[in-house]
């Protein structure tokens, strides 16, 4: 039974209709005619009806109108199949009966109608009727116009009353009504538009209702369903973005795509479907960092731009929308291609985009917003400068009230705020917070906007605290950002990021004040950040690092160590989440890297500070060239290396942190905000490298750099005083080497400056003071001056007082505060300040962790206040804390190798003065210690000439510890020590020349790396500069460049060493020799004694060949201040016959003799030349000769003489043992008389001859002679050319390979060319020994000079002879005595296996007869069969004969003394 019954709302101005139900089966096609008799006006008007997939049957075209005053339908209804007509009589509601004109509520007309249903096969229907549309229409209009008047003014008004209009319409809008999609979906639509603008979460989940409903009620194929879909794709994507539910991005994308799937190719709406599922796409990829995403965003897009036609009104905004994808991607990959794209494509957008087109202000500020971000990734001032150009334009094109004005001029603070931390001018940030006070006050208050603009104004203030310090400007900060909070919704996708935002701002307010409640709000607020970041978020690794620099803080100022572990913790999960190729990772590393770092500074855990530098290396390798962080993170591993170097003293790594500093300053362009804190940074290094070495030229650089970063902060910058402060600690550290009272004052008035402009509380004032006070104590250790020591205790006091409790640098104040006490108790003898001074000192040392690096330092300052102590009191047992400090800072496993150095020496200069025989044996252990660390105090990494510089001031340790170790029957010790120590720099130079035969056999490729590096560690050695000419810092960067190279091969030296030595057989390899090493290479013809000399006894070790045991010979009638004295004494004789003494003299090149000095006179001195060769001949040699039983010899048989190789240390480095003797009186005799004499710069360097003697080259044999009588600015010698021709004359006559060439003939490029194709060379020529740098000692030519560091780089396996006719070529340097610092011995490093050189200037006409006489009796000697070769094995003779011979000549006066006994012989 079918049944048909009337349905009309209870308002005629409404829609009604009829409905006719039956259950019965579906087949989806026309199921039955409806025909209505007397409807507008016809016999009859015909309605298919037909069943919709949907579930309800629906009538062909539009809505039937009932006539006026019909008051219901009487129809038959007939279906195919079934048997009966039945009548049916319907009535519409509120209407009277069957009466022909009745309106509503009475009685009125039916009209006639017939049903016939097709088949049973339909289940319900509903026949719509329409009336009263005037009205409707009227308010769909008003309800369009407030609409659309709400998205140009943005007034919350009209969107509210455009919901209500067109939310009365939805109502009178019947289930059947095909209208009723559309309306719900602009009805959704509608309160859309008010969520975005006040962010009422309710207002989207009705929009989303309302779509949802509008798309079931789409049937397929409609042309509208797509739309649908889209609308409703975007409302999830809005929830998304205010929920952060990935679930929401995908149904949005999900919705998108079947809305782009059911748009036809070819379709207008296409481009503008594809356009919005590649935002989603882009928001997803927002979320989850994944490329995939951002990369099918762009591919959509690019599909949307192509579709659209040129001159499409769409286009502009298609291709802005396009860039901004391109924008994304490279936020994310650090690409430059991707953002140069953005702003091309956006570019384009804007050329488009017509003057007075209402988008032109927003597509100007999306282009800035580009240019922006290519600003951030280079740093170029032009990006930045057209962000804030294109933005001005888009602020000046928007009329004031438009709603979109606030955030144009936030935009455009945040282009100003960028510049301003680039440039650090002050009017950027002011400008920055005006614009975005300015957007602030024109929000009113709801916007769902205010808290992103109260976010972004309190950016904006905390920027400008980091540049002023001004507390006023962090607390408005605080207060902006609270209130932006307090504005954000629970569950608001910015809550997180506004809480972190916070968070920040107290974290930086905690750095200026130190308050702990700060700190402890700033990780409250980001944790709470954290917990609301859902797992995969994309923003959760960024919150991770920032939580974790807030632990860093909080564990920087209390140093509990369970902060930095979490610090550690929550940044390794952060990188662990970050993927790679993620443009942020390299930031992230950086920031693990940093946490390292700290943890390594508390506790001296070398893991910690590798990890460091592995992390953060990783972060630089990821940076590419050209990017604006990439100074910053150099800068950044440049600390790590730094912190390193401090903890292990290894010169490499300094080297390593300079090369960094000056790569990041290099790559920081001239006005940049960051330049004056990375000079300061650099200076940092630069300070650290000289404290470890004492280089002048680093202090100088470091001042330099120090005082351009000061230069470059301008007034009230925050960070003035902590940069005055480092400026004060280098112009100290200056005078202390230079004792320049300019830089002491300079440094005291930069000190206190720096405290002066820090205010207080501020957690830099402790170490203002501090400063300071050093600065003062430095100027009471050299004037004197009590108040200012008092002035010292009294900062330092305070400074200790304003430090909490587990401040990491509290152990260093109270050092300090202790050391000043110690200073004024040496003046007072107040034992209130010893007690003070040690109390500090013992708390110091009780509060830094064992492996601390500055743990051996404060031992040491420790162990001397007890020793001070001890020397007051008498009290053994205050020698005995001295003893243990002492002690303990040799033995730290950490620290500089030279605080250590000086806790051993001082350990064993305790133990001396303790007479018990228990700690005289452990004074052995001490000085074992000592020198096992000297060598690691001027390692292979330094110039030669630094080395030196290093080892100058512990000259004394190793005839100290030999000494020592005689005194306890320790020879074979005394003599090992002293060879380690002695001639250190030219052990390490011959070990880098040692004959690789054994291993080579074993290990070729190993034993060709060996000699490789060693090759290369040797030039850089004595070739490369220190400074440079070259101002620039691009000079400099290839200046350290070399540094870090040399410093590079250092390391791999080591490894190599390291690899060779793990070779069974050895394991010995390059060691410094063991006793029963050296005794088995010794010369057979001679003795070789070694002469120690300290104040505490002086001794004579003999060596001879084929003896296992050294033979000790006491010197008890020399002492160390005697040897002093017969020093002094030859200087001044020297002086007074006109021969210079270049220890004595002033630097010059100009002379008159083969030395570079005029002659001048001087009273003699009471102790003459003669004495003192008598003197040494009763108390140094003929004790010795004596024991040795040797006895004189026929002065005409001196080929039968043995010889003596002497190796003397200390002031008898500088005395003529080879000449001592008594020359007046019946008694006269000498060495001379008995002996050869030769010496060594150490015994190994002897045995390495002896060992390694082989053939030389017979194609290279030879002797080339030189002549260089008249060089530039020294005096002329012209004997030197009869000299030369002589000799080369008698070469050739006896067909020894020979070449002479003279003056402009053989400039000094020249010569080093002919010292490897000749194995012998004769030097005659001015010499000059340069004092402050030996390796620039020289010889002088007439196109130039022939430097000693250049010829040590010449590596020259034939040499044989170097007779070195000029003068001063074995001076050597007072301050180096054991160091054999002369040419004579670098020629001897260069390859020589023997010298004959001069210690003090010779006359032109003696220097020219020895040379004759020396060749005479070389030619003499030839062995038959020499052929062409030039031998000079017998050298040492040759030399005794010549000198002999001039010395016949002669009388012994003291001037003829002085023209024989300069003549020496070096080697074997």
């Amino acid at each position: 039974m079918l049944t048909v019954h009337p349905h009309r709302s209870s308002s005629w101005s409404g829609i009604g209709g009829v409905t006719a139900e039956r259950i019965e089966d579906r087949d989806g096609t026309k199921v039955a005619e409806f025909r209505i008799f007397g409807l507008d006006g016809e016999h009859w008007k015909s309605f298919d009806l037909y069943w919709d997939p949907s579930g309800e049957v629906k009538m062909c075209g539009p809505p039937m109108v009932l006539p006026t005053g019909v008051v219901g339908i009487r129809y038959a209804c007939t279906a195919e199949g079934v048997e009966g007509l039945h009548i049916i009589h319907s009535s519409l509601p509120g209407c009277g009966g069957d009466t022909p004109d009745a309106g509503p509520g009475k009685g009125g007309k039916m009209l006639d109608a017939e049903l016939h249903v097709l088949a049973p096969s339909w289940q319900s229907m509903h026949i719509p009727i329409l009336e009263d549309s005037a009205s409707i229409r009227t308010q769909l209009d008003r309800w369009e116009t407030l609409y659309d008047r709400f998205k140009q003014a943005g007034d919350l008004n009209d969107i509210s009353e455009a919901i209500s209009t067109l939310r009365e319409v939805v109502e009178k809008t019947p289930e059947w009504d095909v209208n009723l999609p559309a309306r719900l979906n602009n009805l959704g639509n509608s309160f859309a538009r008010r969520f975005e603008h006040t962010g009422n979460p309710s207002d989207l989940a009705e929009a989303m209702s309302l779509q949802t409903r509008a798309v079931d009620l789409t049937p397929e194929g409609h042309d509208d369903l797509p739309s649908r879909l889209n609308n409703l794709g975007n409302s999830y994507l809005r929830q998304f973005e205010r929920t952060g539910n990935l679930g929401d991005v995908a149904e949005s994308i999900s919705l998108k795509t079947r809305a782009v799937d059911l748009t036809p190719e070819g379709h207008t709406d296409l481009p503008g479907m594809l356009m919005n599922l590649g935002s989603s796409y882009l928001c997803q990829f927002e979320q989850t960092g994944n490329l995939g995403d951002v990369a099918e965003s762009i591919s959509l897009k690019t599909r949307a731009v192509d579709l659209t036609p040129g001159g499409h009104a769409d286009l502009p905004s298609r291709l802005m929308n396009l860039g901004n994808s391109y924008l994304c991607q490279f936020e994310q990959t650090g690409n430059l291609g991707d953002v140069a794209e953005s702003i091309s494509l956006k570019t384009r957008a804007v050329d488009l985009t017509p003057e007075g087109h209402a988008h032109l202000p927003a597509m100007l500020m999306n282009l800035g917003n580009s240019y922006l971000r290519q600003f951030e990734r280079t740093g170029n001032l032009g990006d930045i400068a057209e962000s804030i150009s294109l933005k001005t334009r888009a602020v000046d094109l928007t009329p004031e009230g438009h709603a979109a004005l606030p955030g144009r001029l936030a935009n455009l603070g945040t282009s100003y705020l960028c510049q301003f931390e680039q440039t650090g001018n002050l009017g950027d940030v002011a400008e920055s917070i005006s614009l975005k006070t300015r957007a602030v006050d024109l929000t009113p208050e709801g916007q769902t906007d205010l808290p992103g603009m109260l976010m972004n104004l309190g950016n904006s203030y905390l920027c400008q605290f980091e540049r002023t310090g001004n507390l006023g400007d962090i607390a408005e900060s605080i207060s902006l950002k609270t209130r932006a909070v307090d504005l954000t919704p629970e569950g608001h996708t910015d809550l997180p990021g506004w809480l972190m935002n916070l968070g920040n701002s107290y974290l930086r307010q905690f750095e200026r004040t130190g308050n702990l409640g700060d700190i402890a709000e700033s990780i409250s607020l980001k944790t709470r950040a954290v917990d609301l970041t859902p797992e995969g978020h994309t923003d959760l690794p960024g919150w991770l690092m920032n939580l974790g620099n807030s632990y860093l803080r909080q564990f920087e100022r209390t140093g509990n160590l369970g902060d930095i572990a979490e610090s550690i913790s929550l940044k390794t999960r952060a990188v662990d989440l970050t993927p790679e190729g993620h443009a942020h990772l390299p930031a992230m590393l950086m920031n693990l890297g940093n946490s390292y770092l700290c943890q390594f500074e508390r506790t001296g855990n070398l893991g910690d500070i590798a990890e460091s530098i592995s992390l953060k290396t990783r972060a630089v390798d990821l940076t590419p060239e050209g990017h604006t962080d990439l100074p910053g993170w150099l800068m950044n591993l440049g600390n790590s290396y730094l912190r390193q170097f401090e903890r292990t003293g290894n010169l490499g790594d300094i080297a390593e942190s300079i090369s960094l500093k000056t790569r990041a300053v290099d790559l920081t362009p001239e006005g940049h905000a960051a330049l004056p804190g990375r000079l300061a940074n650099l200076g940092a290094s630069y300070f650290c490298r000289f404290h470890r070495t004492g280089n002048l030229l680093d202090i100088n650089e470091a001042v330099s750099v120090q005082f351009r970063a000061v230069h470059l902060t301008p007034a009230g910058h925050a960070d003035r005083p902590s940069r005055l402060s480092n400026l004060g600690i280098c112009f100290s550290s200056r005078f202390e080497l230079t004792h320049d009272a300019s830089d002491l004052s300079q440094a005291i008035s930069a000190h206190t400056k720096s405290v002066d402009l820090t205010p207080s509380p501020h957690p830099y004032l402790p170490t203002s003071l501090n400063n300071l006070a050093s600065s003062l104590l430095c100027r009471f250790k050299h004037s004197g001056d009590l108040g200012d020591v008092t002035d010292v205790i009294g900062l330092r006091t305070r400074t200790v007082g304003l430090a909490p409790e587990g401040h990491p640098l509290l152990p260093r104040w109270l050092t300090g505060l202790g050391i000043a006490y110690m200073q004024r108790f040496s003046r007072t003898s107040d034992s209130n300040d010893v007690t003070e001074g040690i109390y500090n000192l013992d708390q110091a040392a009780r509060l830094t962790p064992e492996m601390h690096a500055s743990l051996p330092s404060i031992c040491n300052a420790l162990a001397s206040a007890w020793y001070q102590y001890y020397l007051s009191s008498g009290d053994r047992g205050h020698l005995c804390a001295g003893i243990s400090n002492s002690k303990s800072a040799a033995l730290c496993s950490s620290g500089h190798p030279e605080d250590r150095l000086q806790g051993a020496r001082q350990w064993a200069t305790c133990l001396i003065i303790n007479t018990e025989k228990l700690l005289a044996v452990e004074s052995f252990t001490a000085f074992e210690t000592a020198m096992n660390l000297l060598a690691l105090v001027a390692g292979l990494e330094e110039t030669v000439q630094h080395r030196y510089a290093r080892i100058e001031e512990y000259g004394g340790l190793p005839v100290e510890a030999a000494a020592i170790a005689i005194m306890l029957d320790a020879l074979q010790s005394a003599l090992e020590w002293l060879e380690q120590g002695r001639c250190l720099v030219w052990g390490q130079q011959s070990r880098l020349r040692t004959p690789l035969d054994e291993l080579r056999a074993h290990n070729e490729p190993l034993a060709n790396r060996v000699m490789e590096v060693s090759r290369l560690l040797e030039g850089l050695g004595s070739s490369r500069q220190h400074s440079s000419t070259d101002e620039s810092m691009a000079g400099k960067v290839t200046l350290e460049d070399k540094a870090l190279e040399h410093t590079r091969l250092a390391s791999e030296w080591d490894q190599v060493l390291e690899h060779v030595r793990g070779i069974p057989g050895f394991e010995s390899f390059l060691r410094p020799l063991r006793c029963a090493a050296i005794l088995q290479h010794l010369p057979r013809s001679g003795p070789v004694i070694v002469l120690n000399v300290h104040d505490l006894r002086c001794d004579a070790i003999v060596l001879r060949a084929g003896s296992d045991e050294l033979q000790h010979i006491p010197l008890p009638n020399l002492t160390l201040d005697k040897a002093k004295h017969y020093r002094r004494m030859l200087g001044v004789q020297l002086q007074c016959h006109g021969l210079r003494d270049q220890g004595l003299g002033e630097k010059t090149e100009q002379g008159t003799g083969r030395a570079g000095r005029l002659y001048r006179n001087k009273f003699i001195d009471d102790l003459t030349v003669n004495a003192i060769l008598e003197s040494l001949w009763e108390e140094v040699v003929k004790p010795i000769l004596s024991v040795l039983g040797l006895s004189k010899g026929d002065k005409d048989m001196i080929h039968l003489f043995p010889r003596i190789w002497w190796c003397p240390t200390g002031p008898l480095s500088f005395l003529p043992l080879h000449a001592a003797g008594i020359y007046r009186g019946e008694g006269a005799e000498g060495i001379a008389d008995y002996a050869v004499s030769s010496y060594t710069p150490s015994v190994t360097a002897l045995t390495q001859r002896v060992k390694n003697d082989i053939p030389i080259d017979e194609r290279v044999s030879g002797l080339f002679l030189t002549c260089q009588p008249e060089a530039p600015y020294a005096g002329s010698i012209h004997g030197t050319k009869a000299e030369v021709r002589d000799i080369h004359k008698e070469a050739i006559a006896l067909g020894v390979r020979s070449l002479s060439l003279e003056g402009d003939a053989v400039p000094p490029e020249k010569c080093l060319q002919q010292m490897e194709e000749y194995s012998s060379i004769h030097l005659a020529c001015h010499g000059f020994q340069d004092t402050s740098d030996p390796l620039r000692s020289r010889f002088l030519f007439h196109k130039g000079r022939l430097h000693l560091g250049t010829i040590m780089q010449k590596n020259l396996p034939n040499a044989d002879l170097a007779y070195l006719s000029a003068c001063q070529t074995s001076t050597g340097q007072e301050t180096l005595a054991d160091e054999v610092v002369h040419l004579a011995a670098g020629m001897l490093a260069a390859g020589y296996r023997r010298v004959v050189s001069t210690m003090w200037v010779i006359g032109d006409g003696h220097a020219s007869q020895v040379a004759r006489d020396f060749y005479q009796y070389l030619w003499k000697h030839r062995p038959e069969g020499s052929g062409s070769r030039f031998d000079g094995s017998l050298s040492a003779y040759a030399l005794h004969y010549a000198t002999q011979e001039l010395r016949g000549r002669l009388d012994n006066a003291d001037a003829s003394l002085l023209a024989w006994m300069p003549f020496v012989h070096y080697g074997y």
